[in-house]
């Protein structure tokens, strides 16, 4: 669970509580909300919106929420506003976050986060104290058991993809610019590739290995932060060696 394998991440949300799988969905409900807002309801001329319905769809999200989330969101529920939200700051250890919200109440949300931060430790800071530290890119996974590296490189290139990183033992990332991730999971999929994930993420350029204490503390306010409705994503540059107490 480094700061960078946003793979593994998933796959740790995909094995909690279906409490916290039903956390993920609302999340997911969200993002298709403000895709919706911005773009309109359909997926065929909404980008955003086809990124956010693949996003759901790799989650495991039934489509039957997924038709809902954006029928509210044209509906009833267009009323509401979420403005995006970063928040950056620290964690024990000399470790470094940005928070992404949605929210309808930016004093909530922002006091909710420094809470968090200041709970387990850390501190939150001002807007770019630690966003220089990292890389905004398109992440897609795909399984090493699915396709060689050969094949997937000669695809991605094709597609306008940046680069592979080979470095992980079960998928390969496939790097982006974030505004090309969705059309090249789409070309990608022409071609054949199964796509495992394909979401935006914050890469660390250098990352950070706290000790054993440490890292528990971390992953504590992890799960916190996670359970907070409006934060939909957290980028760490942490290297998590130790199992998540929730996982055991």
């Amino acid at each position: 669970m480094s700061g960078h394998s946003k793979w593994h991440n998933i796959q740790q949300k995909k094995g909690k509580s279906d409490a916290a799988r039903a956390n993920v969905f609302t999340k997911i409900g969200r993002e298709i909300a403000v895709a919706v807002k911005q773009g309109g309801p359909d997926p065929n001329s909404n980008s955003k919106l086809r990124d956010a319905i693949a996003k759901a769809k790799s989650n495991n999200m039934p489509n039957d929420n997924i038709a809902r989330s954006i029928k509210k969101a044209s509906g009833e529920l267009g009323s509401i506003n979420y403005e995006e939200m970063t928040y950056e700051g620290y964690g024990v250890g000399g470790t470094a976050f940005i928070v992404e919200a949605l929210t309808d109440n930016k004093n909530r949300t922002a006091g909710d986060v420094r809470h968090l931060f200041d709970k387990f430790g850390g501190s939150m800071g001002t807007t770019g104290c630690v966003s220089f530290m990292f890389n905004k890119k398109g992440v897609i996974t795909v399984s090493k058991a699915d396709i060689s590296e050969d094949d997937l490189m000669m695809f991605a290139l094709e597609a306008g993809a940046e680069d592979i990183n080979s470095e992980d033992d079960e998928v390969f990332e496939v790097l982006t610019a974030p505004s090309d991730l969705g059309s090249v999971r789409e070309e990608l999929e022409k071609n054949g590739v199964k796509i495992l994930s394909a979401e935006v993420d914050m890469i660390p350029e250098n990352e950070v290995t706290p000790d054993e204490q440490q890292q528990t503390t971390l992953l504590k306010m992890i799960d916190k932060l996670e359970e907070l409705d409006d934060v939909q994503n957290i980028y760490h540059n942490a290297v998590i060696t130790i199992q998540d107490e929730e996982e055991e």
